[in-house]
């Protein structure tokens, strides 16, 4: 037995080495992910939806109801669960319990309107308009108007009749049951959690962010291309995660104070990374091989000092950037000990030049953008656990423990200013009333002409116009998404052609697959409306099959339907009360411009001395701002956009905005330190440059108004150039002083750059040159 031990020790040694293993692949999965479904919100609507349809079935089932009613239930069951988006817990349930009196209401009036063609016909003209005028009350007039009309295209696909409403009422009257037994016993929904998913989902897409920059050090020269295309993505993927979470605040958090402190720190930390990752690439730019790639092993011992030093920051820099890694991973409650503290005191410590490691100029700068960083990851651990482990602070720590408690106190202390009330739009002009004119309209013209193409499925091209005009606000979007949903529809036949020869005459086969068919569609509906509408008609293809009303040809109708739908849709945004897409984008671009002009204006008057304001909330109205500016480019950006200089000009002034607002929102991030930090001092010469900018701004905002404007964009010396009054050492390199002018100058010329793809009058060389002269002789 002695001589056996050994060996089991060896295979208990590398039983526990392979479990280790095994646990770290399984986090690393699970954390990208949760870094690709943000809070697990896809993933959790799927379940939820799936759930109350399985739930439903089975009910159903055990009191032997038949194949129609179970259809008509699971239908409900799903319209009852996804349609319903309140936050709240309480919101969610009263919308629930008045839900079922519209379903009950909708299903009876399309059993008493089936015989009468031309009545039912003009009802649910009426009601289409109903339902989409009931969205200007908010989530709950959403979903009572979705579920109304939801219910009456449901009897009009299970052919209702007045003999059959009690098993369909009883139906109905299941399916929000087990809608509500789903939604808040087996996959329950709160803020809270949904929050603390998505400040996860943040950490993991930080850490992923994070390794790309690792990654970009150690690339060769024909992998450069690639790992910059993931760290792009990456970093949009991180921001994309930062506005999930702040939209999700004001229910998350116990109050107000406590909303503000962690979106801060969000944005926090975002910033730091964002800026790490561009000095990194500035650094590599700068230094070739003689400072990012000397770590190769054979490098010759022989090389000149110079090359050393570069080689020593190299590896330096690699070591705290995966210490930086670990930081990140390392993010939650239960993490204690010595170890972690020593890492961060000692990143902490570039941010004040403490141990600062030899290097060129752009090197130093990572190191420290390697300090704020930690920082910012120390910022939003105190937020989300408020981390106990002071004992083991550096003096820099505890320096900046007391800048967050300043800031905490500065947040609580702040009282909350009134909004000015904004002049809604009334009448036609009012959106809701807008579209749904425009939706009744489009639906009208889809009743007459999908009655020509068949008496007995014409409601599957209502549906269409119907859905091509949800969550759109122009006509090239519209134009686009019934262009996508005629794809999805297309390549939907041809998978259930094929589900449907296959399952033949199995109902319970059917069904399971008409459960992932329903799963695919929520959780791919976010990414891909083209994917989406693939598993609807999938989808469609099996509960035909169920019904025994199957064929070929009725597949090819769903897709003439659908044709005609989204063409009816299209005439109806062209023709009836029009948003033109130029019309919309010019309006968001501009919101843009006035969001851009608030954040720089703010953060330069801080920076130059003046009073403290709320940047974070500026910056992510900014950021909000944007994102509905790329949603109405999409049309043009598009490739079956047919204006291809049309496309590249959207993209390049998208893509400009974006870097703008990168600058801007780092200078907001500086701008926040400056009145609890020791390190950081104002200086009034900013505010030169920043009028400049600002300047540039309005005339740029003017023209995109069709405002009568005489000046033309200032350009020319830079600005560091326009500042230095002789004291050379304040624009030194390592300086804070250097970096916010760098993001001063970079917003300068992106601000510049604006100005051609929008034809906006640039002064030329001939009368930059005349001004100089004149305030020469002035």
């Amino acid at each position: 037995m002695l001589g056996h031990s050994p060996a089991g020790t060896e295979s208990n040694g590398e039983y526990g080495i392979a479990m280790a293993v095994a646990r770290r692949t399984a986090k690393g999965a699970w954390d990208r992910f949760s870094a690709s479904d943000p809070g697990l919100l896809r993933l959790m609507a799927g379940l939820r939806t799936v759930g109350a349809i399985l739930l439903a079935l089975a009910v159903l089932a055990l009191i032997g109801t038949s194949v129609t009613h179970l259809v008509a239930g699971a239908m409900t069951a799903m319209v009852a669960t996804f349609a319903i988006q309140e936050k709240e817990v309480r919101g969610q349930a009263v919308t629930l319990a008045l839900g079922l009196p519209v379903a009950l209401a909708a299903i009876s009036l399309g059993a008493l309107l089936n015989s009468r063609v031309i009545a039912g016909d003009l009802f649910f003209v009426v009601l289409i308009f109903g339902a989409v005028y009931s969205r200007r009350f908010g989530d709950r007039g959403t979903a009572l108007g979705l579920i109304g009309f939801q219910v009456y295209f449901l009897s009009l696909f299970v052919s209702a009749s007045v003999s059959a409403l009690p098993e369909l009422f009883l139906a109905l009257v299941v399916a929000f049951a087990c809608s509500a037994v789903a939604r808040f016993a087996l996959v329950p929904e709160t803020p809270e959690r949904t929050l603390a998913r998505l400040r996860e989902a943040f950490r993991a897409r930080l850490a992923q962010l994070v390794a790309h920059q690792i990654d970009l050090l150690d690339a060769d020269a024909e992998d450069v291309d690639k790992v910059l295309v993931d760290l792009r993505r990456s970093t949009a993927r991180l921001h994309e995660a930062a506005l999930m979470i702040q939209g999700r605040l004001e229910e998350g958090t116990s109050d107000a104070s406590a909303a503000a402190l962690l979106q801060r720190r969000v944005a926090d930390a975002e910033i730091a990374a964002e800026r790490l990752g561009v000095l990194l690439l500035n650094a590599r730019s700068a230094e070739r091989v003689e400072t990012l790639t000397l770590h190769l092993p054979n490098a010759s011992a022989s090389m000149p000092p110079r090359a050393r030093i570069a080689q020593d920051a190299g590896t330096a820099l690699r070591r705290d950037l995966r210490a930086l890694h670990l930081l990140v991973v390392r993010l939650v409650p239960d993490d204690r000990g010595t170890a972690l503290p020593y890492v961060r005191n000692r990143l902490l410590g570039y941010r004040e030049e403490q141990g600062l490691p030899q290097g060129s100029p752009a090197i130093q700068d990572c190191f420290r953008a390697v300090g704020e960083a930690a920082r910012a990851i120390l910022g939003l651990r105190l937020a989300v656990d408020g981390s106990r482990d002071e004992e083991y602070d550096s003096p820099e720590a505890a320096r900046s423990r007391e800048e967050f408690d300043a800031e905490e106190i500065s947040i609580s202390g702040e009282a909350a200013e009134a909004e000015a009330a904004q002049e809604e739009p009334t009448g036609l002009r009012r959106p809701t009333t807008r579209a749904a004119v425009q939706v009744s309209v489009g639906s009208a013209l889809a009743i007459v002409g999908g009655e020509f193409l068949s008496t007995q499925r014409w409601y599957w091209a209502v549906l269409t116009c119907w859905v091509v005009f949800l969550n759109t606000a122009s006509t090239g979007e519209i134009l686009v998404k019934g262009y996508r949903r005629l794809l999805g529809t297309v390549l939907g036949v041809v998978a259930g052609v094929a589900l449907a020869g296959a399952v033949g005459n199995h109902t319970w086969i059917a069904f399971a697959l008409v459960v992932l068919c329903v799963f695919g569609m929520f959780f791919t509906a976010p990414l891909s409306y083209a994917l989406m509408s693939f598993f609807v008609t999938a989808m469609l293809g099996l509960l035909y099959t169920l019904l025994n009303t199957y064929s070929l040809d009725v597949l090819v109708l769903r897709v003439e339907e659908t044709a005609l739908g989204a063409a009816c849709g299209i005439i109806a945004a062209v023709l009836v009360l029009p948003v033109r897409t130029s019309h919309r984008t010019d309006e968001e671009l501009g919101n843009v411009l006035a969001r851009l002009r608030d954040v720089v204006s703010a953060a330069v008057a801080q920076l130059s001395g003046g009073p403290a304001v709320d940047l974070v909330d500026r910056a992510r109205d900014l950021d909000t701002a944007l994102d509905d500016l790329r949603s109405s480019t999409k049309p043009l950006t598009h490739p079956i956009a047919p204006l291809r200089a049309r496309r590249q000009n959207a993209r390049y002034v998208v893509a400009l905005l974006e870097t703008s607002a990168y600058h801007a929102r780092s200078l907001a991030a500086t701008a926040e330190l400056v009145p609890a930090s020791k390190s950081v001092a104002a200086d009034a010469r900013l505010a030169l440059a920043g009028r400049r900018i600002t300047h540039n701004i309005d005339l740029i905002a003017a023209h995109v108004r069709d405002e009568e404007t005489d000046g033309e964009i200032e350009s020319g010396a830079s600005i560091a150039s326009m500042l230095d009054s002789g004291r050379h050492e304040v624009l030194h390199t390592g300086s804070v002083a250097f970096r916010v002018l760098r993001h001063l100058q970079r917003l300068d010329e992106g601000i510049v750059g604006l100005a051609r793809p929008l034809g906006v009058p640039l002064a030329t060389r001939e009368e930059k040159a005349a001004g100089a002269r004149g305030a020469g002789r002035a």
